[in-house]
């Protein structure tokens, strides 16, 4: 039988949405206030969340628990699956001591660690959050930080905040033409003003991050070089947006900043260089230190040339995954889509939510050859070769690793099991329209929306999918610009992605900082509540102070864009 999801089942929207937000208060509350190790916090989470969902909202429990299942089954594919296939190929450079060989070569670009963090985390990151998206940038440049001897709390905490100003268009673009797709709003349109609200945070964030990492002095001696990795990002990234499309905002502004950083580098370098990493009580607090292997040559060019080579090798492979049409070709070969029993088409999603009364979907695409983390898993291989392992080895490596990681993944399939419980049961839309019932003040708590979407989904996809509807809808009987609203769903949720308990878990486990996660969210927590507040100043602007700052470049539709 249909159900009809029921958004106000206290005939009070207060009530309504307190009892909505008692999953996700427990699940932070647990991780961050109470230090409850990840996975029994997931756990005790999912429980609140299918408690709710059933004795709360009426949901019918078998529908629920079906829903709990399909996100435990997302979690684990694709997103547990970049994550063991990431940490996999880290534990094999690690292993052979290539990291010596990184951290003496990344001195050749600059021996400054602040600058080490801005090309590492900011720019180098943006890439595979552009090719990939789903953790990959976070647990990659985490794991470089951590290899290159900066503490567990540093490499997590920084990563999470510098992978903001490219989420929107991660993935070539996925966030964006799934909002288009979920609100029918054009995607020019969309991408375009997108394209103007977060070249200003793709200035900022470089700045806030080293703020983050050292304090505003020492930030200030390296300004320079903040302004040509942030402005060389936010240039392009407000060009390709508004004249090209949302497919490869990332990769085009990603690859300008690393090469402006680098050539800058060379002409210029800081007063007061800080060649050593700040220590802090996490680095002493590190799980699985392991002894590995010392190079002795570890200044040659051929031995700079070994060291990158897994890393050139995995960025080439998720590039390569990353285009439609290779996604395309590898799901022809093989790929299955399983209607979720007792689920698929079962939820009707009702209006204030959505203009028009509609079943919501539950297929579990089992596209394992087009999975990002199948083309990591490759690199690995490839990579394990170039550096000496055989067969036997390889296969050592990798059950050690999934022993290593097994907690984190049954983390992460607890809390996507919690987040799909929240999405089909409708806890979530009734969070949403408390924030849609605030009037003039709605672009600053819209944005704020979205935020929220992406705290809990732990997606900008996700929440743009649950979200972008209700954003469409207000802002129309509001008087607002639908594209503006739209388009501050997804701007304001990359502020999100940093607390989001799945990037936390994947943070945590990419610097074998495990059962930390309270300390990671408590360190980024403040960063993502203000950057997201300042986003919503900005759209407050653009409703009321700036309207013309909503006007898409006429020569946009001129300009023929990739299919």
């Amino acid at each position: 039988m249909i159900w009809s999801q029921v958004y106000d089942p206290f005939g009070s929207m207060w009530l309504s949405t307190i009892a909505a937000a008692i999953p996700v208060l427990v699940l932070l509350g647990a991780i961050g206030i109470f230090e409850i190790r990840a996975h029994i916090a997931a756990m005790l989470g999912l429980v609140t969340a299918l408690a709710v969902a059933v004795f709360a909202f009426g949901m019918p429990a078998g529908k629920a628990g079906m829903a709990a299942v399909y996100g435990a089954g997302f979690g684990l594919m694709p997103i547990g699956w970049i994550i063991l296939n990431v940490i996999f190929l880290y534990q094999l450079t690690n292993e052979k001591g290539e990291f010596d060989v990184l951290r003496h070569s990344i001195r050749g670009i600059s021996d400054d660690r602040r600058m080490q963090v801005l090309f590492i985390a900011f720019s180098f990151g943006a890439f595979f959050e552009g090719a990939a998206g789903f953790g990959t940038p976070v647990a990659v440049t985490a794991a470089m930080l951590m290899g290159l001897g900066f503490s567990p709390l540093s490499a997590a905490g920084l990563c999470l905040i510098a992978n903001t100003a490219p989420v929107a268009f991660g993935a070539l673009g996925t966030p964006v033409i799934a909002l288009a797709a979920v609100t029918g709003l054009d995607l020019m349109e969309l991408s375009g003003m997108i394209g103007r609200q977060l070249p200003f945070f793709s200035i900022i964030v470089p700045f806030w991050l080293i703020w983050a990492f050292v304090g505003f002095r020492r930030m200030i001696e390296v300004w320079p070089a903040l302004l040509v990795a942030g402005a060389s990002f936010a240039v392009p990234q407000y060009l390709v947006s508004n004249f090209h499309g949302p497919w490869l905002v990332d990769i085009v502004a990603a690859i300008v900043s690393m090469i402006s950083l680098a050539l800058f580098l060379r002409v210029w370098h800081p007063a007061r260089p800080m060649t050593e990493a700040p220590r802090d009580w996490s680095s002493k607090d590190v799980e699985g230190e392991e002894e590995h292997e010392h190079p002795a040559d570890v200044a040659s060019r051929s031995a700079a040339l070994k060291a990158w080579t897994p890393w050139v090798i995995l960025s080439v492979f998720v590039f390569i995954w990353g285009v439609p049409q290779a996604k395309a070709l590898l799901d022809s070969i093989w790929s299955a889509r399983f209607p979720v029993a007792g689920l698929h088409e079962l939820v009707m999603k009702v209006p204030p939510v959505v203009a028009e009364a509609h079943p919501e979907a539950a297929i579990f695409n089992f596209n394992i050859l087009s999975m990002t983390g199948t083309g990591i898993l490759l690199a690995g291989i490839v990579s394990g070769f170039m550096l000496g392992y055989g067969p036997a080895g390889l296969v050592r490596m990798y059950g050690k690793t999934l022993y290593m990681i097994r907690f984190s993944l049954l983390t992460i399939a607890c809390m996507l099991a919690l987040g799909y419980v929240t999405r089909y049961s409708g806890t979530d839309a009734t969070m949403g329209l408390a924030f849609a019932n605030t009037g003039w003040l709605y672009p600053f708590f819209g944005t704020l929306l979205g935020w929220v979407g992406v705290a809990v989904t732990g997606s900008d996809t996700a929440s743009n999918v649950l979200f972008g509807g209700l954003q469409k809808v207000t802002a129309q009987q509001l008087g607002l610009n639908p594209v503006l609203m739209a388009a501050a769903n997804s701007s304001g949720g990359v502020m999100g992605k940093m607390i989001d308990a799945q990037s936390i878990v994947v943070a945590s486990t990419a610097t074998k900082w495990y059962g930390q996660e309270g300390s990671i969210l408590r360190f980024v927590f403040f960063h993502s509540i203000a950057l997201a507040c300042l986003v919503g100043l900005l759209v407050m602007a653009q409703a009321y102070v700036y309207p013309f700052t909503e006007m898409v470049p006429d020569v946009a539709a001129t300009i023929p864009v990739a299919n």
